[in-house]
């Protein structure tokens, strides 16, 4: 199992942890555990923007480079686009990706 940790845009709020398989995307481990703030409209077919988070600084190098569609999708996010900025559902989970951290976005919409 692979370790996430999400940080609500309120950093006042407790981190969400949670576990999730090899080859899952995070955003299909987001929607399978109910994470509020990933909303996830698409589900997964890259249309939406709505599985917005913002990878923190140090695992950022570690995921595969975005693809252009991803790229251009992220500028219809409702926040701002951000250095570490990606769609969960590009994310596939790796066991390199153990202990990832990302924020989610103060909304989706």
């Amino acid at each position: 199992m692979i370790t996430i940790h999400l940080q609500a845009h309120d950093p006042a709020q407790a981190p969400i942890t949670l576990q999730a398989h090899s080859g899952q995307s995070l955003m299909q481990a987001a929607v399978d555990t109910n994470v509020s703030g990933i909303q996830a409209d698409c589900g997964g077919l890259l249309t939406c923007a709505t599985c917005h988070v913002v990878v923190h600084e140090d695992w950022v190098k570690q995921l595969p480079p975005m693809g252009s569609d991803e790229d251009g999708m992220l500028t219809f996010t409702a926040q701002a686009r951000e250095p570490g900025s990606r769609l969960s559902c590009q994310i596939v989970l790796t066991p390199e990706l153990d202990g990832l951290q990302v924020t989610l976005p103060e909304s989706q919409y």
